[in-house]
Order: C-alpha cells, then structure tokens, then sequence
C-alpha cells in the first residue's frame, strides 16, 4: 500500500508534525508512506517537495506571500488566520501523487492546493483522504469559528472581514469551494469528536463520511522522566511546584486565551494555602521576553525548544502544563504532556476533552472560567495522589494515540476506501 501525504510545509505548525508523525507510524507498521509539501524552509530528505527547481521555489514563495499579506486587505487587524485560497499548483501529474494508491491530505493552504487544484485531483480515480487540522476546509476563509455559525449556511457577513455583507469575500470563497467540492469524492478524518461535530453542521461537508482518528505521538520519545532530575535540568529546585505552558502570543490573540491564563494565575497567587514562593513557571515559544506579560510567579522562558528529546524533560520537569486555548482541534502540547506523564489543565473546548479526563488525567475547567482554571490547578498543587494522577496521564496516551494505535486505525481506512474502489 503506497500512501501520499499533502501537505504545505515540512514539520511547521501542528498540522505538520501530525503529517510527519502519522507517515512516521504508517512506516513502522508496514504502509509505504511518503510526505510531500509544496515548500520546505531548508533542504530535507524527511520529505519530497513540489519546489524543488529555482523557478518551481520562486513561484511558491510568491504564491505563499501573496495568500498571506492580500488577506489583509480584507481582514481586520485581528489574529485569526483567513485564508483567499486564489493561489495554487497543480499536483496530478507529479510521479509521487500517481503511483499512490491513496492520497492523504492535510494543511493545504498558503498557496498550495486551491479550489480548482484540489477538484482535480479526482481525475486521478484514488481515494482521497483529508484529515482536517482545522476549520478552513469548510468555511469562507477563517481557520478558526469561535461562535460564528455562519458556515452552517453560506457563509457571508463575515465578522473578520472588514467589509462585511451577503456577498461578501467569505460567501465568493465558499462559492467556489462548494463548485470544487462537487468534483471531489474524499473521505474525511477528523483528529477529534469536536470537529467531526462541527464538520456535520457544516453546509459545504455535512453529506460527507467523516472517521474519527486523532493524531498519533512518539511515545518513545515523548516519555517520563524522573521529574527530581528533569527539574535539575532547568536549574530549578526539586521541591518546586512547576507551572508550564506553551507558546505565549500577545494578549490581544484571542484564538490562545493568554488574558485568561494570566488572570488563573493572579487569582491563584491570591488564595490561602498557596506558597508563591514555592511556585515557579516555565514558558516555552517563539516570543521574545519583551512582549512577555507579567506574571505572579517567578517565570523562566526557554524560547525555541527544537529538540524533541529536550522539550521531553521540560514536560517532565513541570507538575502542570496549562493550556488556556479557547478553541483547539487536537493541540499536539496537549497530547506531549499527557505522553510525559505531565497532568494538563485546560478549558473545555474543542478535542482537548478526548484527550484530557476531569480529574483523572488532569482538570477541564468551565469555558472561558479562569476562576475554575485556577482551581484546576490548585487542585493538583495539593493533590496527594500526583503519582496515580501522573500514571493515568501516560497511559492514556499509550493505550489511545500511541503510534501503533492510530497506525492500524488509518490502515483500516485506507483499506476499506481501496475495497470500495472500481475494479
């Protein structure tokens, strides 16, 4: 069995370590399974590109440049991605996409496969699986809903859009995705019950045949250590009560929730039976310490941690990894965490309830609650079953997203959409 996977970049984002993890885990049990990205930042032999002369590279930056900065001439000044999807590249006469048996797509935007290139690829006469990494498949532009229902429709009177009406650029995006997806028999994965709910309601993908299969992690890699020692590591003593999270955008981001992790911890620092000084937090991401705001605890950044093994003991060096994303599909820092027997706090929004147990594997604290997320982590700062806690946190993770697991669960897939095939 020969799988392709599709996907824009090689390794970038969470869609693209889930990409390269999963063909990871089909390797090992036996699938023949390539990546290709239409742009790799430096040269790789992880994956094949679409990219590879001066010419093929020139054109994909400007492709790639030009989704992203004419968004803006529509967008407001918010964080939340939008995508046109004007731009593209045609992949159907490429040796990899022919000679595989199955086509699995993923993150396809920033230039990659437009509407009109996505149809085509039909014309091959493969299954086609799509694993959706986030929103976009099925919206007017944006990656990220919140509370817009407006994709259960047509979309138009887009709220990022700063000339909002009827016809606007979100409803002419979702025009030409419905005229696409007409041509397109695909089959679709979603890593989460979250968004395979929210495929379901959804006008343009609610007719479709949608699996449940969450991404899968390196369990060999992403394991516990001794947590005494992870935290000598970092230079932090073992009787510290470590907070961890991950990367820090300003506060005016809204898709991340930074607002509500600051205000948890201020109220935390503000309850009886708490030690401040007994407390430390520690922050990885690509922000600068500058636009870091100020928190109640003593804060150490680590900036950038690009090495697996590495970013392992700082999971496991922490007590507690804090999550306050307001909407989030399957968020791979979740799934690490849990993998480094690291209990997690989070609201309770999007996938992160299929991975995330209420007081079993960690707390899921009320929507939008920083009281409650607060309380999720108090719980753990004086919980006497920490160890029983941190237990559960592994073995969920090992027993339903190992790469065994969810390896099986694709090939299961993959077979029966081969099955279903014309002979």
């Amino acid at each position: 069995m020969k799988v392709v996977h599709l996907n824009t970049y090689e390794g970038n984002g969470g869609a693209g370590r889930a990409c390269l993890r999963l063909n990871h885990a089909l390797n090992a049990a036996g699938a023949e399974s390539k990546v290709m990205v239409y742009f790799q930042f430096s040269e790789s032999t992880a994956t094949g590109t679409f990219s590879k002369s001066p010419f093929q590279k020139a054109k994909a930056v400007f492709n790639i440049m030009a989704e992203r900065y004419l968004a803006k001439a529509f967008v407001k000044a918010v964080k939340t991605p939008f995508s046109l999807q004007w731009f593209g590249q045609s992949v159907i006469k490429h040796p990899a996409v022919k000679e595989a048996d199955v086509i699995h797509l993923h993150w396809i935007n920033h230039g990659f496969l437009s509407p009109k290139f996505l149809a085509e690829l039909d014309e091959l006469e493969k299954p086609i699986v799509w694993t959706f990494h986030d929103s976009n498949a099925f919206t007017g532009g944006c990656h990220v809903r919140y509370a817009c229902e407006n994709f259960h429709k047509e979309c138009g009177f887009c709220p990022l859009l700063k000339n909002s009406s009827k016809d606007d650029i979100s409803r002419k995006t979702w025009k030409r995705k419905k005229e696409a997806y007409n041509e397109l028999n695909c089959h679709i994965v979603a890593p989460s019950n979250w968004m395979s709910k929210s495929v379901k309601f959804s006008s343009l993908m609610g007719f479709r045949e949608v699996t449940v299969i969450p991404n899968t992690i390196e369990t060999n890699v992403f394991k516990p250590y001794v947590k005494s020692e992870a935290k000598k590591i970092l230079k932090i003593a073992p009787g510290q009560f470590v907070l961890m999270s991950g990367f820090m955008p300003s506060k005016n981001d809204k898709h991340k929730g930074t607002p509500y992790l600051i205000a948890a911890l201020n109220d935390l620092a503000s309850r009886p039976g708490i030690d401040k000084d007994k407390i430390e937090l520690i922050i990885f991401g690509n922000k600068d310490n500058a636009d870091m705001p100020e928190f109640p605890f003593k804060t150490t950044f680590l900036g950038t941690i690009s090495n697996d093994d590495h970013l392992a003991k700082c999971y496991s060096a922490a007590d507690v990894f804090i999550t306050p994303s307001l909407e989030d599909n399957l968020p791979n820092t979740v799934m690490e965490s849990l993998s480094c027997a690291t209990p997690v706090v989070a609201f309770k929004t999007g996938g992160i309830p299929d991975m995330v147990k209420h007081l079993e594997n960690g707390y899921l604290a009320e929507y939008e609650d920083a009281e409650d997320l607060a309380t999720g982590i108090e719980w753990l700062y004086h919980d006497e079953n920490a160890p029983d806690i941190q237990k559960e946190a592994r073995r969920t993770i090992l027993t339903q997203f190992s790469e065994q697991v969810i390896a099986e669960q694709h090939i299961k897939l993959y077979k029966t959409l081969l099955d279903l095939q014309p002979r």
